[in-house]
Formats: structure tokens, sequence, C-alpha cells
């Protein structure tokens, strides 16, 4: 073997060990859902839930304790290893949707099945593997779009896993892994970090950082749970506790993720309650929020965030007035009978991302649809939280650096001007390259929704519009979930599998599935380009 071989075979190692690390916390979470199978006596599914954990354990535990190595990851092998981590988390997250599926007879099945309802239960949709893949893959990276039309017929078991998956996909799967398993190196460490997530350190070491995310991640998480449960209490005192409890738990982990996935059939509209939607508003702004932002309120006591943090600052500001112009807008159009509500709710569920639905989406006119999806769904929140999009502040320094080019053309040529942007200076040399980078993330970032839309317009349903097709594939690409009907089981398999890709490309923000692309095609050798 030579050294160019031999180095390879020393990277795929390196490679495949981490994902190895990531195979065997899916294992262990398997667990949870585990139990509460149990709790609900959903026997079938807690021995899906049994096997498919020991399955993930067992393959993780061959990659990670057997495989040993002897080099390092550079950033490029940290990205690689970001993006083949998340797919195999995805492709064995959906295990026991497809174990489930096979294992379950239809009479237990139909159990699951609300006793005033007459259609089948929807576990059986999984039997097809890409469904469970699809499902899966909108579970780890807080979509929210479903491949289950009737949510409650697949159990509390299932539905607990697909909140909790969301739960945990979006504080980031190798943040976890660091935070638990921390025999990786200080550089290590640092490139797997910044490779997933926004790779601001907040603690001294990125084991502490990591450490600290969940900390506050499970924190707001647990006051999410408190609030709901007080809350659906008081507004629908006729609804049984025991389903206030699972419905709380199961929504303040898809709120703080902003992953949306649900327990009821319809989304928030199931509790047919005007309170219930001003409810769920908070949950939802606060899963928008960036997570260091909660480090400095919470931990270091800096309450001054609240409005001086400008993604913060900004978020609330665009909820209100964006929310404002889609309700007039839908008032205008005619065809929502309850504009203001609907306008409000659903602005805030596109920009933050979180994807809970209250409306018929196609049913609203073209003009709205348009707006949401420019206006919310590809802005998304705050970069460091859990939304998709392209992140309210990437939005914002391209308009700064807008005014910052025009007024160059009112100084002098000798004039060096320097940019104060979010609480950072910057020359105008660092102005121009944050702008390139930002400037080309955005465009590959509205390449791919709009590529998608393309394709989604010719593999659609002739029921739907031009206009349906750029609304599904926006919410895919940016993580939302919201949708207008087009994705459902039914649906061509090659339209599947685009949005499973943009799914996967949205969480990680495009660029490590790029690089991955590039190095299956054409290896790691520098191009001329």
């Amino acid at each position: 073997m030579n050294l160019s071989q031999n180095s390879k075979f020393s990277t795929f190692k390196m490679i495949f060990r981490q994902i190895g690390g990531l195979l065997i916390i899916l294992g262990y979470t398997m667990v949870v859902p585990l139990l509460v199978s149990l709790i609900y006596s959903e026997l079938y599914s807690a021995s899906g839930f049994l096997l498919s954990g020991l399955i993930c354990y067992v393959v993780g535990f061959l990659l990670y304790k057997k495989i040993k190595i002897t080099v390092e990851p550079l950033n490029r092998h940290a990205l690689i290893i970001a993006a083949m981590g998340w797919l195999s988390v995805a492709v064995m997250g959906a295990l026991p949707f497809i174990i489930i599926a096979f294992i379950t007879p239809k009479e237990i099945a139909q159990q699951f099945v609300p006793s005033f309802a007459d259609y089948q239960s929807s576990i059986f949709y999984f039997k097809n593997p890409l469904h469970a893949v699809f499902e899966s893959m909108s579970g780890f990276t807080t979509t929210g779009l479903t491949m289950a039309i009737h949510e409650p017929s697949i159990g509390k078991g299932l539905l607990f896993y697909r909140s909790f998956s969301q739960w945990i996909g979006g504080a980031g799967f190798i943040v976890l892994a660091l935070a638990i398993l921390s025999q990786s190196s200080g550089k290590v460490a640092f490139l797997l970090y910044g490779a997933e997530s926004s790779g601001e350190r907040l603690r001294p070491t990125i084991i502490e950082t990591a450490r600290s995310i969940w900390k506050i991640y499970l924190g707001v998480t647990i006051f999410s749970f408190i609030y709901l449960v007080i809350g659906t209490y008081l507004i629908l005192p006729e609804y049984n506790i025991t389903e206030i409890i699972f419905d709380s738990i199961n929504h303040a982990m898809t709120g703080q993720s902003t992953g949306g996935f649900s327990t009821l059939d319809d989304s928030i509209a199931g509790y047919h309650s005007q309170a219930m939607d001003i409810l769920y508003l908070l949950p939802m702004i606060l899963g928008a929020l960036s997570l260091p932002f909660y480090f400095r309120v919470f931990h270091d006591k800096e309450y001054n965030q609240f409005w001086k943090n400008l993604q913060t600052r900004s978020i609330l500001v665009a909820c209100i007035f964006g929310g404002i112009i889609l309700s007039f807008m839908l008032l205008k159009s005619g065809v929502i009978s309850e504009p203001y509500r609907i306008g409000f709710f659903q602005f805030i569920s596109a920009l933050t991302t979180t994807g809970w639905q209250t409306s018929d989406v196609h049913t609203w006119d073209a003009a709205s649809i348009v707006f949401i999806v420019m206006g919310a769904m590809i802005v998304g929140g705050a970069a460091g939280a859990t939304v998709g999009g392209i992140k309210i502040i990437r939005v914002l320094l391209i308009f700064k650096g807008l005014f910052w080019h025009l007024n160059r053309f009112f100084s002098s040529e000798n004039t060096i001007k320097v940019v104060k942007f979010n609480n950072r200076r910057f020359l105008p040399d660092e102005m121009n390259k944050e702008l390139a980078s930002t400037a080309t993330f955005s465009f590959i970032y509205l390449i791919f929704v709009m590529a998608s839309t393309f394709i989604t317009f010719y593999l659609m349903g002739p029921e739907y519009s031009i206009s349906d097709a750029l609304f599904e594939s926006a919410s895919a690409q940016g993580t939302v979930g919201l949708s207008c009907g087009i994705t459902n089981p039914a649906m061509s398999p090659t339209l599947e599998i685009t949005y499973i890709i943009q799914m996967w490309a949205g969480r990680l923000e495009i660029i490590p599935i790029l690089i991955l692309f590039r190095t299956v095609f054409f290896g790691t050798k520098p191009k001329v380009v």
C-alpha cells in the first residue's frame, strides 16, 4: 500500500469512527421512547425501539471502539463527518418506524386511531423505507414535514419519538456527542463543533461549551413544558390532564427545537381555540432566539441583551410587523375568515421555522404565499438557534452592506470608514469578506430553493400551483415544516428524495453537503477554478 492509499484509508477510519460515536448516542436515545411505549402499554412499539437501539449501538460500537485512528481531521474532514454523520443518524433513525410498522398487527394499530375517526392507522406508511427515512430526516433536522397523515394513529411511542428526535436534533447531534463522549481532542472537538453549529465558543473549551448549550436548551424546554401545561389547563379545563401533559411535553420539545411536529391531527388547529393559538406563540419565539443569547442572559446576567441583542430585537420587530402585513394581505384576499388570527400565527411560525399550522395554505392567494416565503421562511430566526433559513443576521448584514456601498460613493477616496455591525467593527476589507461569504451562501441557498421549486412543479399533482411549489420547497429547505399538501405518502419518490436532500442541506447550511459531494465525485485534490 503506497503513502496516498494509506492516507485515504486513515481518513476513512477517522470519519467512520466519529460516525460510530454518533450512532452510539442514537442507540442510547432509543431508551426514552421505549419507556414511553411501555408506559402506554404499546409492547410492539417498545420492541421496535429496543431492537433499533441495539442495532444502532452495536454498529456504533464496532465503528467507534474498534477503529484506531492515527490522524486528526482537517477542516474539510470535519465538514464531511458532519454531512455523513447526520445522514447516518437519519437513516439509522428510520429503523423504529420501519420495524414497528412491520411487527405491529393491523388490529393493534387500529387501536391507536381515535374512536370517533374512520381512517386507517398511518403507521403502515412506514413500511416503505423511503417514507421512514423521510420522517426520520424531517425529525432530526427539525423540519416537521411528515408522512404520518393522521398523527394520533401511529401510537404514543412513535409520536414521542418524532418529537424527541426533533429536540435532540435541534441543539445538534454532534454537540450532544461532544458533551457525552468527551474523548475528542481539543482540535477535533473545535472542528466538529464548528461544522454543525455557529462555532461560537461560550466556555473555555468546546466540551464545556457543548455541555452549557445542552443545559440551557434543557432549561428553556422545561420552562416551555410547565408554561404549556398550566396554560392548556386554564384554557381547556375539560381536556384530559394526561393528554395535557403528553401534548405539552411533546410540543415543548418541538417548539424549542423549532421542529413543529405535533401530537394532533391538524397541528395546533386541532385545539380549535384562539386562546391556544396565542398560548403557542411564546414557545415558537423562544425557540428562534439564539442559545448564546440565553447563555449571556442567564449565565452572565447580561439582562440588557433583551433589547441590545441585534438578532433578538430584530426577530421581535419582524414578528410584529410581518404578522400585521400578512394579516392585511389575507384580509384583502378574502379567502380567510380570521385573517388576523391566522396571519400573526402563521407568520411567526414561518419566521421561527417552527412549522405549527392553523390554516390550509393551499387555499391562500399567491401574493400571501410569496410574502410568507420571502419575508419569513427564507429569512429564518437567529444564528445560533435551532432555526433554519438564511438566518436573520445574514439578511441584516446584506442590508447593512448595501447601505455601506451606497455611502462609499459620497465619501472621499482616501476615507477609510469603519463599519459597525452587531457590536463588531469591520475595516473595509473585512466587511467585503463578510459580505462575500454571506452573499455566496444566500445565493446557493436560493439556487437550492429554485431548483427544488421547478422539480416540485413538474412532479406535483395538477391541483397545485407554482406558488404552492415554491412554498413547499422553501419549507423543506428552511426546515420549516409548513405544508400546502404536496408532501404526502403518494408523492413522487423523486420529489421525496429531493426534499430529504433539502432538509439535510438546510440543517447543515449546505456547505458540508457540497463538500461531501465534491469529495465523492472529484476527490480532495485542489482544482483550478
